[in-house]
């Protein structure tokens, strides 16, 4: 290197990165919480109850056996990918063999797998949206193009075949497909579903699904999944999934993709030099949720409708706010265009915001709610408020969020 070259502290690959804009708005809040603040946070899709006791009890017991003191495959513990396998049958009428599961250190490291393993430098995927937050940074990740198709609530927040087709290139690898969603809790129709993925197939496309939230739908809306209902898709599926949130296990850090033998394999080998094998105690964590009843996940489901319908209710009373009822998942994304460019009187004054991201600002800023703006999920003009949290904190947190934007001019 010459006299005088200077070269950048942080690649330039890193510094394209955008930081995840639901855990920021979650990292604010609880700092200001911790600060001694009143804040009520919309902003994490993180269960408030605790893991269900016999999968706590699972951990505890394997933290005492020496096996699980050592290093395991990197792929996965055979009786977890063994549990997987049995799991996505039972659940997705969809068979596979454990040889096809990769545990993953939470959905997120899945993700970015799977990206990894099928992406080249210019391949072109299809996402959806609104769409959760790491999706496109992990198809940039791996040198590919996220292309955004919109679908906004006149739709349902439902693309359609129509307007996938107007996104199709000769570059185009991936569709990346998600129901229920996050971040609008809209789920696809198993019509839909069929129709999307026969499309799919008749493009030669891969399919990247996620189907994370497959155990929280409402108001009898089925979950289906796009790996049974389109066979024509034949072996070009790669299913994402993991306990987070079925199981109110976000911090326990376990997830999986499901796919071809060639691909699980490569995502393998990308995994042993990563990471190496996933906490041998989360992994038996997991098998004891996979395995074990759904009961705690029906008496969460119970609370989760109820806040639901309060959030939909609250929300919507606002006049500028439109709020669709969602059928999947735990949030809600509310529609605040109509608030956008109307005065706010706040404690530095007068305030106009243009953009969803300076309401969200203002509304942590005045009467301390965080909430995440559409701009971390797509367009402007929406915001994201996940109801996992408590009765009480959601109630409050509408009441001041209706106090606030009720006085727009």
């Amino acid at each position: 290197m010459s006299a005088g070259t200077t070269t950048a502290r942080i690649s330039q690959r890193i510094s394209a990165i955008a930081e995840s804009a639901t855990l920021a708005v979650d990292a604010k809040a609880k700092a200001l919480k911790a600060a001694g603040r009143p804040v009520i946070g919309f902003g994490a899709g993180e269960p408030d109850f605790p893991t269900p006791d016999y999968i706590v009890q699972a951990a505890i017991e394997a933290a005492g056996q020496p096996k699980y003191h050592r290093y395991s495959p990197a792929g996965g513990l055979p009786e977890l990918k063994k549990a997987i396998a049995e799991k996505t049958l039972r659940d997705s009428g969809y068979q596979v063999d454990p040889s096809q599961v990769l545990v993953t250190n939470g959905g997120k490291q899945a993700v970015y797998n799977t990206f990894a393993t099928l992406v080249d430098p210019g391949d072109e995927v299809i996402i959806p949206t609104p769409f959760w937050t790491t999706y496109p940074e992990a198809i940039r990740l791996a040198g590919g193009v996220p292309v955004e198709v919109f679908a906004g609530p006149e739709q349902g927040y439902l693309v359609t075949v129509e307007q996938l087709e107007t996104a199709v290139t000769d570059r185009t690898k991936i569709l990346l497909f998600v129901s229920p969603s996050n971040p609008t809790g809209a789920v696809y129709s198993p019509e839909q579903v069929a129709e999307i993925g026969k499309w799919a197939a008749s493009k030669g496309l891969w399919v990247v699904t996620d189907e994370i939230y497959e155990h929280l739908t409402y108001d009898g809306v089925e979950f289906t999944s796009i790996a049974t209902a389109a066979p024509e898709l034949g072996d070009k599926v790669v299913i994402l999934n993991g306990v987070a949130k079925t199981y109110a296990m976000t911090g326990w850090r376990v997830g999986w993709m499901i796919g071809p033998a060639d691909v699980i394999k490569a995502a393998t080998n990308l995994q042993s030099h990563a990471t190496s094998n996933v906490s041998n105690i989360m992994q038996v964590a997991a098998a004891a949720a996979l395995t074990g009843p759904l009961t705690a996940v029906d008496e969460m489901k119970v609370a989760f409708d109820r806040r639901r319908k309060a959030i939909v209710a609250g929300l919507n009373a606002i006049d500028g706010v439109e709020c669709p009822t969602p059928t999947g998942a735990f949030y809600v994304y509310a529609d605040v265009r109509g608030l956008l460019g109307k005065e706010f009187e706040t404690s530095n004054g007068p305030v106009r915001p243009s953009t969803s991201a300076e309401l969200a600002t203002l509304i942590l800023d005045e009467v301390e709610v965080a909430v995440v703006p559409g701009e971390a999920f797509g367009p402007s003009g929406y915001v994201r408020l996940s109801y996992a949290l408590g009765d009480e904190d959601l109630a409050e947190g509408v009441r001041r969020i209706q106090e606030f934007l009720g006085k727009a001019k």
